[in-house]
């Protein structure tokens, strides 16, 4: 049976649950106290809800986990994210139960502003108490020796010394690299090599070691650990995962076996798959109320203008390599491809008048709604390629297929970041791949919703749509 690892509990995580989920009633409170408004039960549950939903927005969005080696400013975006969806909820939820109207409004915006002011302060003032105990020689403070002046150790070397908050002091490096013996990296000394630093753990010199080796040292480390064994001070091991092209990696707990997911997609999450589900239906259906007149007079003006259907359908490759067939309002003469799917060029002698049009407005996309609605795209997510252009880029492009670990996009982080319409190289659509694999790395429901707006006031007149 092997040993289980768990995973590493901090008080100030329970610390910062415990506040955010008293704050907001106590600010409610001594609003109502403020403005002289009568304290009743409904302000108790108001208070007691949105602490607890505050609470759970944030261990959605992560705020609770990793907080080590953070930025403030990172903490409190997120900070600022959660309490933005707490007031969403509960919008929607004064919405449904028609009780709004029961809140005093001065006190409820007054409310919305205060609290988050004191949940971003109350953190900022814990930073800014932590950096001065530890920067004023607490006894306390963790002297930490580093093994390994690569990549690895230089990058913890500046997330400790930029963090001072966290109360750790660099002893020095340790390298078995005779040629860095007595430099120094970003200020900190090059002591000597592995066997200088067991001398140095048997005599105390620190009271933590961080071993920052390449996966290829494993005998190394093996060899380095059992001599570490007979001193007392704490060994903590980084692996090199960042030799990896790492795609939306995350660490996970399997019953005490860590788990680092080196290629991983943002859906695995049932929770994921709901909140972007939720997201394409309830949004597809808004713009279908507005859009839908447009959209039968285009259909009418393409029935009009040339002989053929209304639609143009094409078989794409989708989320998991998977085929569907895409809708688009027909924007060329029918023509017989003869298996070959060339790329629409900007003088295409196959594109009607009335195509260029839509083409140039990105009209001509309308009818993937419809296929948003039946779940075979996204509003937001890599734009779908035909099998045939699928077939030809595959095997030419590194990482190509990791575009499809999730569902095709009607818009996306390629098309707003300027790689939209054909792509004349090979270069260019590795570019594009590469946007495609930044979007899946770093999907929020935030980034979706930027990309959308983006997309609504850029889309209407591409360079390089035609």
């Amino acid at each position: 049976m092997l040993p289980s690892i768990k995973a590493e509990r901090s008080g100030y995580e329970w610390l910062h649950r415990f506040f955010d989920s008293v704050f907001p009633l106590l600010v409610l409170c001594l609003l109502t106290v403020l403005y002289e408004v009568e304290w009743h039960d409904r302000y108790s549950l108001l208070g007691v809800l949105g602490g607890f939903l505050f609470v759970t927005a944030n261990q959605m969005i992560g705020t609770y986990n990793g907080w080590k080696g953070r930025s403030l400013w990172t903490s409190v975006h997120m900070v600022s994210r959660a309490w933005f969806l707490t007031w969403v909820v509960m919008i929607i939820l004064g919405f449904l139960f028609k009780r709004s109207a029961e809140f005093s409004r001065v006190v409820t915006f007054g409310w919305a502003l205060a609290t988050i002011v004191v949940l971003i302060g109350y953190r900022v003032l814990i930073r800014l108490f932590l950096r001065y105990y530890w920067q004023n020689g607490s006894s306390s403070i963790r002297r930490i020796a580093i093994v390994g002046a690569g990549k690895i150790g230089r990058h913890l070397a500046w997330v400790l010394q930029n963090n001072r908050y966290l109360g750790y002091k660099i002893v020095g490096f340790y390298d078995d690299n005779a040629r860095l013996w007595g430099s120094r990296i970003d200020g900190i000394e090059i002591i000597g090599n592995t066997d200088q630093v067991c001398s140095d753990a048997m005599e105390r010199r620190f009271d933590e070691i961080y071993l920052c080796f390449s996966l290829e040292s494993e005998k190394n480390i093996i060899a380095l650990l059992n001599r570490l064994a007979d001193s007392t001070v704490l060994v903590k091991y980084i692996p090199d995962y960042f030799a990896f092209d790492l795609l939306h990696s995350q660490w996970s707990d399997l019953k005490g076996i860590p788990v680092v997911s080196v290629y991983d997609t943002p859906m695995t999450s049932g929770l994921a798959r709901f909140v972007k589900r939720t997201e394409d239906v309830v949004l597809t259906v808004l713009i279908l109320l507005f859009l839908w007149p447009l959209m039968a007079v285009i259909a009418c003006g393409v029935k009009l203008s040339s002989s053929g259907p209304v639609f143009f359908r094409q078989e794409r490759v989708g989320w998991n390599g998977q085929h569907f067939t895409i809708l688009k309002f027909r924007s060329m003469v029918v023509h017989d491809e003869q298996g070959e799917v060339r790329q629409a060029s900007s003088d295409d002698d196959r594109i009607t008048p009335l195509g260029r049009l839509l083409r140039r407005t990105s009209l001509d996309e309308l009818p993937q709604l419809i296929n948003v609605l039946r779940g075979d795209m996204s509003l937001v997510g890599p734009r779908p390629h035909a099998v045939a252009h699928h077939e030809y880029y595959a095997p030419l492009i590194d990482k190509y297929m990791q575009r499809h670990l999730i569902k095709p996009g009607l818009t996306g982080y390629a098309q707003i970041s300027g790689f939209r319409g054909e792509t004349r190289d090979l270069e260019a659509m590795a570019r594009r791949i590469e946007m495609d694999r930044y979007y899946i790395n770093h999907w929020s429901i935030w980034l979706d919703l930027k990309i959308i707006l983006i997309s609504a006031i850029r889309g209407w007149m591409d360079k390089n749509a035609y």
